[in-house]
Formats: structure tokens, sequence, C-alpha cells
């Protein structure tokens, strides 16, 4: 395995832990308050990166509109739904729905941009799907007792969420890739993108009703956990795939960095210590597959 390749491979990890060390603060502050939040540390992680480095000075105006409109859908709604959906289905089942983004992502090429879809992608997408389907409905053994196994609320809402999520990941993706290849620095880019959510979220705390106000205080253990997870998912994974990207093949990196799923499992074998059901390694694993199949293609 090449360097590039352990690189990819490491991002997939990054991802993972992340997915299992914000379940707390998530449940603790609530979907909303706690993507606010960790956004707007991301905020100023990103901020302190591009004004050293100027790189500030690669975004045109003409890139600014789409860049916009990315980060409200792909960040805004995206993120909030991601975590809302975590907090009603727990880690596993929210990463095997949010890896629906790569598929979800075909699909609008082609309703959207006009792009064909070939067998092989057909069949990708029918084993993502076939996937995330055995991983959600037999993932479980009736011996896992643990919280994040726990179904909160009707199921039909937190897979709604889920699939929105992934929905929204792949619509912001998809806004944002044609500029992008333009050769706009991706810090910089990001920068734009969760910067516009950052101010969606600001003016949504003005709606009545406290939705998106913190439902229990803020602590330091919370604060810092948060802080690495927005560090440890956009500045370093982003990082390790730009990085693989920059001399793997493409569809290598791509299907390694789609790992998460599967690397997720072990992960939360050692928090909770409850070995996940078979179904959850083989729907992991159809995922991967159908990625892989999407990605060469």
């Amino acid at each position: 395995m090449s360097l590039y390749e352990i690189a990819a491979l490491a991002a997939a990890f990054c991802w993972a832990i992340t997915g299992v060390i914000t379940a707390g603060p998530a449940q603790h502050l609530g979907a909303l308050a706690f993507t606010r939040i960790r956004m707007t540390m991301v905020l100023a992680m990103l901020g302190a990166f591009v004004a050293f480095t100027g790189t500030w000075r690669s975004i045109g105006t003409e890139a600014l509109l789409p860049l916009m409109a990315s980060g409200v859908i792909g960040i805004f709604l995206g993120d909030s739904m991601l975590f809302a959906t975590m907090n009603r289905m727990g880690p596993r089942r929210t990463s095997i729905l949010f890896s629906l983004n790569a598929p979800l992502a075909v699909v609008l090429g082609w309703l959207v941009l006009g792009e064909r879809l070939s067998g092989r992608e057909l069949t990708g997408i029918t084993l993502a799907f076939s996937g995330v389907l055995l991983a959600i409905v037999f993932g479980k053994r009736k011996s896992q007792l643990h919280q994040w196994e726990e179904i909160k609320g009707p199921l039909w809402i937190g897979l709604g969420l889920g699939v929105l999520a992934a929905l929204a990941q792949a619509g912001g993706s998809l806004i944002a890739r044609p500029v992008m290849e333009t050769g706009i620095d991706p810090a910089a880019g990001s920068l734009v993108r969760v910067g516009t959510s950052i101010v969606c979220f600001y003016l949504a705390m003005l709606i009545p009703g406290g939705h998106l106000k913190a439902q229990n205080p803020m602590t330091a253990k919370i604060a810092a956990v948060t802080a690495f997870s927005g560090f440890l998912a956009m500045a370093v994974g982003m990082t390790l795939v730009l990085f693989a990207l920059r001399g793997g093949e493409v569809g290598i990196v791509s299907t390694l960095s789609a790992t998460t799923p599967a690397l997720i499992l072990p992960l939360l074998w050692l928090k909770t210590g409850e070995a996940p059901a078979p179904a959850a390694w083989v729907g992991a694993a159809l995922v991967i597959a159908g990625s892989a199949m999407l990605f060469s293609s």
C-alpha cells in the first residue's frame, strides 16, 4: 500500500473517530446547537489558516455565490440533519446512512447535470442501498443494550433525516465541484462554505422557540471534544484526502476514504463493549463495494 493510499484510509479513520466522539456532545447540546458551535470553532481554525497562508486570493467574485449556496445546503442543512439523525439513531446507523451521499451524488448528477448512468454505476448504487438497508434492519443483536443502539422516536423520521443529510451533502458537493475545479484553494473554499452556514445558523436563532439554543450548559470537556472533532474532521481528514488525491489513483483513494462505515464498527465495539451484529459488518462491506464500483467506473 502506497503512502497516498494510507493517507486516504487514515482520513476515513479520522471520520470514524469523529462519529464516535461527537455522539455525546451532540446529545448534550442538541443537534442544531452542537452543529452551530462546532462550525463556529471550525470557522476560526480555517480563518486563521487562510489569513496566514493568503490563499483567500484564489477566490474570485464569480465563485462566491455557488460556494455560499453549497454551504447552505451541504453544511447548514446537511450537518444539522446529520447530527439530528445521530441523536435519534446512534453513530453506527448514522454513518451507514450518511454513506449514501456517494450514490446519491451520482443520481443527482444524472438528474440535474444529465450525466449518463452506466450499468456498473447502477450496480454500485444498488449494492450501496442494499448494504444500508441490511445494516439498518438487521444490524443489531438482541443482546446489544447500549443507548447508541436504541432508536429514539419513529424509525421513519430517523431514516428520513439520514437520507436527507446524505442528499444535502451530495447536493452541496455537486454545486461546489465545478467551482473547485477552477483551482480555488480547498481551505479558502471551505472557509466561504462554513462562514455562510454560520450566518444561517445565527439568523435562524432569531426564530422564536429556542430550537437552536443549547439544551444543556456548555462544559470545558464538551467544548474540548467539540473543537477536537471539528479539527479532526475538517483539518486533518480533508487534508489527508487532498494529499492522497495528489499522487494516488482517484478510484482507489475515493474508495478507501469511503470505508468509514466499516471502520466505525470496531471503534464502537471498543467504546461500548458490544460486538456489532454480522449484518452490520456485511452491510458496511456492501456499501464500500458499491462505492468502489461508483468511484472506479
